[in-house]
């Protein structure tokens, strides 16, 4: 999987949250075939920050482990909720919705604090596993996506290798038709 072909690049999308606004937490994975048809899984978000925020605004991950003493008194009471990162105007948050096994990361759930005082403005990135523009599994499509596939499954990768083979839930395997699994 190559994430640095901007391919696997969603459009950039601009947000703006006005004072007493926020984004509730949530993950940028998918849980659905509808959204994962065009380029697979979100593998990672990159979330720019174009504003400083007077108070509040903090992207926070509620299911991750913040080290002992990295809360700062200048956070929210929603920042303090788990790990969080102020916005600052140049900064740039990157982190990775699937895990190194491409298994979806519940840790990834992420949202954002209300803005207390001021105006947040952040852009975002998605990037997927493949090209956005490639669509996978369109209905009655069984082919292979590399001319060794046939090779393979015969020397039983299907089964030794099936995350990459025959696919998961979350994302589609390479050589579907050799592994006869459509």
């Amino acid at each position: 999987m190559d994430i640095s072909s901007k391919e696997n690049g969603e459009d950039m999308q601009v947000l703006r949250y006005k004072r007493g606004e926020k984004y509730e937490p949530h993950h940028d994975f998918f849980t659905d075939s509808v959204n994962t048809i065009r380029g697979g899984h979100r593998v990672a978000t990159v979330l720019l920050y174009l504003t400083d925020v007077a108070e509040g605004g903090e992207t926070v991950f509620p299911l991750a482990k913040a080290r002992k003493g990295s809360h700062h008194k200048d956070l929210s009471e929603c920042a303090q909720k788990g790990l969080a990162v102020k916005p600052r105007k140049g900064d740039a948050l990157l982190f990775f919705n699937l895990r190194p096994d491409a298994e979806t990361d519940p840790s990834s759930l992420h949202g954002g604090c209300e803005v207390i005082k001021g105006e947040k403005w952040s852009a975002t990135k998605w990037i997927r596993v493949a090209s956005f523009d490639k669509v996978y599994h369109m209905p009655g499509n069984c082919t292979d996506n590399s001319n060794s596939c046939s090779q393979w499954a015969a020397l039983g990768e299907c089964t030794k290798n099936p995350a990459y083979m025959v696919g998961t839930a979350a994302l589609p395997g390479h050589c579907r038709r050799s592994c006869n699994v459509c």
